[in-house]
């Protein structure tokens, strides 16, 4: 311990004496111990943090299944799940739901959670205020209570401790205020207020599958045994239910990352793996600068030995020093890791992450900064520590102070190094030209439609405001008829979905004359109900027979529009506008599907673009609204001049027909195209950042090393300069040296270029494994400040003064 000490201080009062060398090193290590720092917050946050509720490792998420997919659930197979399952303590379901909360003379809309009683228990939810739903609050009627999340409390209710029993109004009925919840994880999850799930008679069936399911296991039961006991349950439902539930299983799975995409995890643990790399570059920086700082020490080392210091001593004395400095660069690598975090954080598309994840600074964190700076310390050390345990003393005390005598090992080392940095800065800079590369592809995918001048909002009407199908396609026509009557309006639709953002329903269908008679094996496709106006205002192009008109009403013949995708895959053989699919009918406002309906095939439109164009074209069916109402709806207005200008007075349309019916994410179609892109633009923008750092390490790693070899070698230049040589003599033999590192490094790099290309092909769009493009711009990137950073140091040598430099010496 006593010499542990004397190596600190020994070690600290070295580094105070050289703080330009101790400054250079730090900030070096800062960058790649807070890169790591930053990126590790968030892989903990997200995949490797317990979750923040009670008991969570025994919380499960429970599926329906068919054809190996999972599914969301009936409510008829919730209710048979809960009666006849024996592994879980207990279960509930919930889905999502926009509603409207007026609390002033604006209503706005609201993410809630409708959920059965007992889904806030599972969780384990403390309340601040009030209790949970009790279980009669689960019957219709009496379902009228709401629990609010602290956040909702705290800013829309201005905290109202005597809140409790008081009535909000949600969707234009009043709600009692039964509980708050307190602050913590429900205020990162998007919904913002609870109400209760009470099924109607006609919502208890097995066909439609509206409801996500949640449950507890009990004690000492793993998902194993909980599988096995749903596999059994299903099989019976299945044999009571056989029209509706044969084929259909369950799968029970731990909540934890089910709803986090493999592609998201992988890219999480890829960029991980990336600024590991700039923290590999990093310490090759500092322990070249330790090994050219250790030949400056020869004599030192030589002294120590030749007085009795062991060479245990001597390694001891050098590693405490790397990990002294190695402490330094990891605190201010931890202020730099709360810079990197805050940018993170504010780059992050919202929602990409789980809403549980709380990413910061924590000591698990904090733990992993202290176990990457110590291996840090130690790995960069080890290097110069070695070559002063390897030092020939006598040689040594003979060269005297000036350390001349660098053999051609120490050499070999300080190069190897610097190929090596090359090597993973190529690695790294080709993940961000693959990354950059697919960004530039998705931003100049063909999107099918004209993006430009179009506002979109959506209506999130409640079901029990209009019940009957004819008063939601007059209250819509009137408020087309309205919009459109505003000056600057070109056109405007409704829909239930629209391009970019998706359809809104998936559904089977058949394709007329060539059924399948098993409801599992049907294909699918992508479900929308738009109004006649809907091609026109997207300018979607139709390439087949005709669009929607206003003849398409409910007593008409059912037509539909197909996309070329589905008319490519399922009628290549057949003229589409001769056949017909078949659809279960969508009954507005009950969670079953109607009896087949038969549409006409009357027209194919362009493929549009898709939410993610990385997961491909999927077909697509509309239907006209008017013989397939559904209350809430996407609105689209095309305009003359700039869209947001005329949101006021379509909110003044709005509120004329219905002052309850607030306009909600309101967005040009330009905003929603930036928005689809957000996670591709982080991934870029994250992988250019770390690939940045890892350049200009590489760069001022060759410099080191090719300045500091001009300056061991100036008596040699010298004599060269005497006996005739020119200074472009020089500058050729210094560049030739420096850029046979950078050379090796960039061919050693192409494998790490192709795994890179390997390991992200998958999470990028319109990308090989080999981007011979990308890979060549990195490459030249990489040789042009190989160049650069061997440029100042061989310029430097062909300005030593011969007889100088012979004198020096």
């Amino acid at each position: 311990m006593n010499n542990l000490w004397r190596h600190l201080q020994f070690g600290i009062r070295l580094l105070w004496k050289n703080p330009g060398f101790t400054a250079i090193a730090a900030i070096a290590l800062a960058l790649g111990i807070g890169a790591n720092t930053a990126i590790f917050s968030v892989v903990y946050a997200t995949l490797l943090a317990p979750l923040p509720y009670r008991h969570a490792d025994r919380i499960v998420m429970v599926w329906s299944k068919v054809n190996g997919h999972r599914n969301g659930v009936a409510a008829g197979d919730f209710l048979d799940w809960k009666q006849q399952n024996s592994v879980f303590e207990s279960i509930a379901a919930w889905n999502g739901r926009q509603m409207s909360l007026s609390t002033s003379s604006h209503p706005e809309q609201v993410q809630a959670e409708p959920c059965t009683p007992g889904f806030l228990d599972i969780l384990g939810q403390p309340f601040l205020l009030g209790r949970d739903f009790l279980p009669e609050e689960g019957q219709v009627g009496k379902d009228h209570e709401v629990i609010l999340t602290y956040k909702l409390w705290k800013n829309r209710f201005g905290g109202d401790r005597d809140i409790l029993g008081k009535q909000i109004r949600l969707d234009a009925e009043e709600y009692t205020v039964v509980g708050v919840l307190e602050a913590g994880a429900t205020d990162r999850v998007r919904s913002s207020l609870y109400v209760p799930i009470a099924f109607k008679p006609e919502q208890i069936n097995h066909e439609f599958h509206w409801l996500l399911v949640l449950a507890r296991l009990k004690p000492g039961v793993t998902v194993a045994q909980a599988n096995a006991d749903m596999d059994a349950v299903t099989k019976h439902i299945a044999e009571v239910y056989p029209k509706s539930d044969t084929g259909w299983g369950a799968s029970v799975e731990p909540l934890q990352n089910d709803f986090l995409g493999a592609d998201v995890i992988r890219a999480l643990w890829t960029l991980l793996g990336a600024v590991g790399f700039v923290l590999l570059i990093a310490c090759a920086n500092v322990a070249n600068l330790l090994l050219a700082r250790g030949t400056t020490r020869r004599r030192e080392v030589a002294v120590r030995g030749a007085l009795g210091a062991t060479r245990g001593q001597l390694f001891g004395q050098f590693l405490t020093e790397s990990v002294t400095l190695a402490a330094i660069g990891g605190a201010l690598g931890i202020a730099l890791a709360y810079g990197f975090l805050k940018l993170i954080l504010v780059l992050l598309p919202p929602y990409t992450l789980p809403s549980e994840a709380d990413i910061r600074l924590s000591i698990p964190v904090l733990l992993f900064t202290l176990a990457a700076t110590m291996l840090s310390g130690i790995l960069f050390g080890c290097a110069p520590a070695f070559q002063a345990t390897r030092l020939n003393l006598t040689d040594a005390l003979k060269e005297g102070g000036h350390g001349t005598g660098v053999g051609k090992g120490r050499h070999r080392v300080r190069h190897v190094l610097v190929v090596g940095e090359f090597a993973l800065a190529l690695t790294l800079l080709a993940a961000a030209g693959l990354a950059i590369h697919s960004f530039w592809n998705l931003t100049h995918v063909d999107a099918g439609f004209r993006t430009d001048h179009i506002l979109t909002f959506t209506l999130p009407m409640p079901m029990e405001r209009r019940p009957q199908a004819e008063q939601m396609v007059a209250f819509y026509r009137q408020l087309l008829e309205r919009i459109s009557a505003l000056p600057g309006i070109v056109s405007s639709s409704v829909s239930t979905g629209m391009p970019v953002a998706g359809t809104g329903f998936g559904m089977d269908f058949n394709i007329v004359g060539k059924e399948i008679a098993d409801p599992s094996q049907r294909p699918g496709s992508r479900f929308n109900m738009a109004s006649p106006g809907y091609f026109q205002t997207f300018g979607v192009r139709i390439t087949r027979g005709r669009a929607f008109t206003e003849a398409d009403t409910a007593g008409g013949m059912p037509v539909a529009i197909v996309n070329e995708e589905l008319a490519r895959k399922y009628l290549s053989d057949v003229d589409p506008l001769t056949q017909r699919v078949s659809v279960e009918q969508l009954i507005a406002g009950r969670t079953e599907l109607g009896p087949p309906v038969a549409w006409q095939i009357v027209g194919v439109y362009e493929n549009v673009r898709t939410p993610d164009p990385k997961d491909g074209q999927r077909p697509e069916i509309i239907v006209p609204f008017a013989q397939s109402p559904w209350p809430s709806v996407n609105v689209a207005v095309r305009t003359f001049g700039d869209p947001l200008s005329t949101t006021n007075s379509i909110a003044a349309a709005v509120q004329s027909l219905d002052p309850d019916l607030p306009l909600a994410d309101v967005r040009t179609m330009d905003q929603l195209l930036d928005e689809s892109m957000g996670s591709d633009r982080f991934g870029a923008v994250l992988f250019t950042m770390f690939a940045a750092i890892a350049l200009l390490l590489a760069a001022f790693g060759i410099y080191g090393v090719m300045s500091f070899a001009v300056a061991q070698r100036t008596h040699e230049i010298g004599l060269r300069m005497a006996l005739g040589a020119g200074s472009v003599q020089v500058l050729g033999m210094i560049l030739k040296e420096g850029m046979a590192l950078g050379v090796i490094g960039v061919a050693v790099g192409l494998a790490g270029a192709w795994g890179v290309g390997h390991v992200m092909k998958s999470l990028l769009y319109g990308i090989g494994v080999i981007d011979y493009g990308a890979f060549s711009v990195v490459a030249a990137i990489l040789m042009l400040t190989a160049f650069l950073a061997c440029y100042v140091p061989a310029r430097r040598a062909t300005e030593v003064d011969p007889l100088t430099a012979l004198r020096d010496e």
